[in-house]
Formats: structure tokens, sequence, C-alpha cells
């Protein structure tokens, strides 16, 4: 019996240089395919809702619109949240365009410096309900969401000590166990150890459910 192929994921490109969509398009790995593109807040919406791909790369600044940029273009699409994910990608690296884009409803936020083979793994994350940052940007999503009394937000975090809370917000941002331990000067082994013991503390299977349990609680 032949073994089917799965589906490649579908993708549309949100940026307002037509060379720089033609030059991602060609970078991006086989399986991902790109079914639209757009250069303007309304052209994005309207490709979006006609497409309704599993992943948008999308740029933070864009013209047209009310100058809302990449937040307004999600926005224009809440209706899609449910089966489609914003993944950020600009040149930007600027807290204030992070934790904007991240507070419209988007799930990650990566530069433009990011290799392509990152970037791919970036969008399988974000398709699959995961998060994916560039590690330098995420300490700005902590710094916005992570700070607000995080014991009173939920009693399961008390069961967790301070290391493994480290761990659990880096993993469910999308973190790799070696670019955690480097980010904590730990050992790849040490991180292995504390995911397991915040998934059996907190009665979760693995990291995507870890991801939107956080998500859930306001935890990154």
């Amino acid at each position: 019996m032949t073994e089917q192929t799965p589906p490649n994921l579908r993708v549309v490109l949100v940026d307002d240089h037509a060379i720089f969509r033609s030059g991602l398009r060609g970078a991006l790995a086989a399986d991902i395919e790109v079914v639209g593109e757009a250069g303007t807040v309304e052209q994005a919406i309207a490709i979006i809702h006609q497409t309704r791909p599993a992943v948008v790369l999308l740029d933070v600044h864009l013209p047209g619109g009310r100058g809302g940029g990449g937040a307004e273009v999600i926005v224009g699409c809440a209706d899609l949240l449910a089966d489609t994910r914003f993944l950020a990608l600009s040149v930007s690296d600027q807290a204030e365009d992070v934790v904007t884009v991240i507070r419209a409803g988007a799930r990650g936020y990566v530069t433009k410096t990011i290799q392509a083979e990152e970037l791919g793994d970036a969008i399988r994350r974000v398709s699959a309900g995961d998060a994916a940052f560039s590690p330098r940007l995420a300490g700005f999503v902590l710094d916005a969401f992570g700070t607000q009394n995080i014991a009173q937000i939920d009693d399961e975090l008390d069961k967790l000590s301070a290391r493994e809370l480290e761990v659990m917000r880096l993993i469910a941002r999308g973190y790799s166990y070696k670019e955690v331990a480097a980010d904590l000067f730990i050992s790849n082994k040490t991180v292995e150890s504390h995911v397991s013991a915040v998934l059996r503390k907190l009665q979760l299977s693995n990291r995507h459910e870890l991801s939107r349990w956080a998500v859930d609680r306001r935890i990154l």
C-alpha cells in the first residue's frame, strides 16, 4: 500500500516589497506552498479571507488601511484566528512592534535575518499551534505579558520552581532545547529534565499543549 504524502502547508506572504516576497517564495521548503501574496493592509485582509491559509507571514509595517500595519491585518482577520495563524516577519526588532503585533493575535515574531531553514521550522511550529520567536525578541513578550503577578494568575504555577517557570516560558514561546540551554546556561539534559517535570506537574502531554496552556493564561 502506497504511503500518502501529507498535504503542503499553505501560507500567504504579506510584505510591501515585491522583490522580498519573490525571494522568500523561492527560499521556502518544498512542503510550504504560497497560495497568495499582498502588499497592503486591504489586499492582505482580502487575500487571507479568500485563501484561508494555515499561516500568514506578515510584515508589521504596511501601507494602507488606517495606518495600523500588520496588527490591523490581524484584527481584520479576527474571524479566522481559530484556523489561520499569523507569524510576523519583519526587519524591525523594536519592542513596541513586537508587543503590538502579539497583542493583536500573532503567534510569533521573527526578524528578516532568519535563515530559510529556521523560518520553515517557525512556520511549522506556528501552524501546529506553538509559538516561534527570534530568541532576542522573546524577552520583550515576557516583559509585556509575563510579569502580571504570575502566582495570582493560576494556582497551578505554584507547583513549579523558579527554574522550571523560566524553562516553561521559553519552551512555550517556541525555543528549542538547545536555545533554552544556551539562554539559561544549563545543559540540554537539564532542560529536558525540567520540561518533563513541568509537563508532569501541569498534567500536559507535550510542548504544544504547554504553549496553549501558557497562552490561555497570558503568561507569555
